[in-house]
């Protein structure tokens, strides 16, 4: 079957998908409002079914790639839910220890896409890892309607505090050098927003479509920022003129890229809202940006 696009959706409908998949529609909501734009074959079920992710997708690298290694390891989380999961890629022929970059998830935990994130750093010449936030409910379950509902059901305290523990556990890694780096996507660019205010020795951080810190923690801000946003993300671009404001006012080092015609998660190669022009640009920006602030 051919890949299905964006194009292939009424905008109206991919806004209400992206409602959905951020909670703040219910399934039978969807279904009642996409069916307005239901056409011969391609009802609201079909559609929902289309727009959701096939991780077969997620393979741009392989778990059996020859130039990579990888492992779960468990790290402590003292500060949240005392011991975590996440997925440890690094290069099979390192030559020395190497920068990390900790990459951190959408809001239905590490699910394939994610870890397929992982092992292209690792290809690059990272060190990446991976947490899992869902691991206090046994893990990202192979089923993102079911991800969706564990997640909102995580204690919101105990789960940014478990993501973040991430960054000194990867840094204190013998593989790594101590520069630490962060990307994260939707859910998980805002907790890398979060990362940037609470570790003030965090050399670059990259969030795609994070929501934005206020104004008094971007003064805390100390690492470069490379913030990526989709031009047709409404909701979280609404956040975008006064968090630039903050970031001027605090001196912070920041680029920033909106792309024009692309959607909420329109990195993720597993979904219709993938845009590959946006994706592969923006994804060249973000090793550009980690070559050129870890690998000094």
């Amino acid at each position: 079957m051919e890949r299905r696009k964006a194009s292939d959706f009424p905008q109206d409908v991919l806004n209400l998908f992206d409602g959905y998949v951020h909670g703040r529609i219910s399934r039978r909501e969807f279904l009642d409002r996409a069916a307005r734009y239901a056409v011969a074959g391609f009802s609201a079920a079909a559609m929902l079914e289309a727009l959701r992710p096939d991780y077969a997708l997620a393979q741009q690298v392989a778990k059996d790639d020859p130039r990579i290694r990888t492992e779960y390891l468990a790290y402590p989380s003292p500060q949240g839910s005392e011991t975590m999961r996440g997925y440890f890629v690094h290069p099979s022929r390192a030559g020395g220890k190497l920068p990390g970059i900790v990459v951190i998830h959408e809001n239905r935990g590490l699910n394939p896409y994610i870890e397929d994130v992982a092992r292209r750093l690792a290809a690059e010449n990272f060190i990446a890892f991976a947490p899992d936030a869902l691991t206090p409910v046994g893990g990202y379950p192979g089923d993102d309607e079911k991800a969706a509902q564990l997640f909102a059901g995580l204690d919101g305290r105990k789960r940014t505090e478990d993501l973040l523990a991430a960054v000194p556990f990867l840094k204190a890694r013998p593989e790594c050098n101590g520069s630490i780096g962060a990307v994260g996507f939707c859910f998980g660019g805002g907790i890398v927003n979060t990362m940037a205010t609470r570790f003030p020795d965090l050399a670059a951080a990259v969030p795609f479509y994070g929501r934005q810190p206020s104004a008094a923690d971007t003064a805390q801000i100390k690492a470069p920022l490379l913030i990526h946003y989709a031009g047709l993300d409404e909701g979280v671009n609404a956040g975008w003129s006064a968090w630039e404001e903050a970031l001027k006012k605090s001196g912070v080092r920041y680029r920033e890229y909106t792309y024009a015609g692309a959607n909420h998660g329109f990195h993720n190669d597993t979904t219709p809202r993938y845009d590959e022009g946006a994706a592969k640009l923006a994804w060249s920006r973000t090793l550009a940006f980690f070559n050129e602030n870890l690998k000094r």
